[in-house]
């Protein structure tokens, strides 16, 4: 069996994610010792204060000293510098990997900074929420959802089945792929509906002969679900467009020939072609229900005051 426990887990960032991950790893037992890096007092001190790490630094440096397992959790954007940063303090052996959700770029960004002495296997859990910093996480987040890992050519596979383990140990299905067939499935899985959200989003706060007080008013199951989504992090996924650019342009393309045909029918009136289109991506709800990645509750299984489940997690 391939050993999970690691001496010293470091994260670099201790937001929704990294709190999450710390939160999983005490709770499984993954981790010896686990520290955080964060710039800011109020950061450290919340996580610190929830007993989710044992040790919070400002400088990345201090934490991944004597770590054998480091994961970056910060915006993409910030990759490269602390790369730069870490990379001397980084120990013999350690696995160096990070939660980003693009590859490609990680993989630029990180990689020319790495010691031979490492193994760097990139990573993306498929999980999350719209709420962040460290008091968001939850140990569960990961439970049934998928980890993609794209390892580089240079990672030992010793390092990408102790990786795979670690996540496997939280929950989480482990697959592994290649970084530019993974920025392109995700560019249509999350980027592309993100963006979208964001738009829908900010085109109801630009109307002019509808009111922002009746927009949230009356605010229909559809676009308060695009709410939650465009609720994100600002910051997190301004980096994932930027340095996702030619994966997100090529499906974006790929939607807005889709949204012309839906155009055109609806002005045509053809309501055949709406009605198939209408059923096929029903059926396609249907397979990711089936495939674990959704729940067939009503309304999304959301509690309601007065429901049984109210006040269950």
């Amino acid at each position: 069996m391939t050993d999970v426990k690691f001496k010293r887990l470091a994260l670099i960032g201790i937001g929704l994610i990294g709190s999450s991950i710390a939160r999983a790893a005490r709770q499984h037992g993954l981790a010896d010792e686990i520290v955080c890096a964060a710039r800011t007092d109020e950061t450290r001190r919340v996580a610190l204060d929830l007993k989710i790490v044992d040790a919070a630094y400002e400088n990345p440096v201090d934490a991944v000293r004597g770590a054998d397992l480091v994961i970056f959790c910060t915006p993409v954007g910030t990759y490269e510098t602390i790369a730069k940063a870490i990379a001397p303090a980084l120990a013999k052996g350690a696995i160096v990997t990070d939660v980003g959700s693009v590859k490609g770029a990680v993989i630029k960004a990180i990689g020319p900074h790495m010691p031979d002495h490492i193994d760097f296997i990139p990573g993306h859990p498929v999980a999350g929420t719209e709420n962040s910093g460290p008091a968001a996480g939850f140990a569960e987040l990961f439970i049934g959802r998928w980890c993609i890992l794209t390892p580089t050519k240079d990672a030992g596979e010793g390092a990408i089945a102790r990786l795979s383990a670690f996540w496997t140990a939280m929950g989480s299905k482990v697959d592994t792929m290649d970084a530019e067939h993974h920025d392109l499935v995700l560019a249509i899985t999350s980027h592309i509906p993100h963006l979208i959200a964001y738009n829908i989003v900010g085109t109801a706060d630009d109307l002019e002969d509808v009111t922002q007080s009746e927009v949230i008013k009356y605010s229909a199951g559809g676009f308060r679900d695009f709410t939650r989504i465009a609720a994100s992090d600002p910051t997190m996924w301004r980096d994932v467009f930027l340095y996702n650019k030619d994966a997100v342009l090529e499906m974006l393309g790929r939607f807005t020939e889709d949204l012309a045909q839906l155009q055109r029918a609806i002005r045509w009136e053809d309501g055949d072609m709406l009605f198939k289109t209408f059923s096929r991506t029903r059926a396609f709800r249907r397979q990711i229900i089936d495939a674990g990645q959704e729940t067939a509750a009503p309304d999304f299984g959301r509690v309601h005051p007065g429901d049984d489940s109210a006040g269950k997690p």
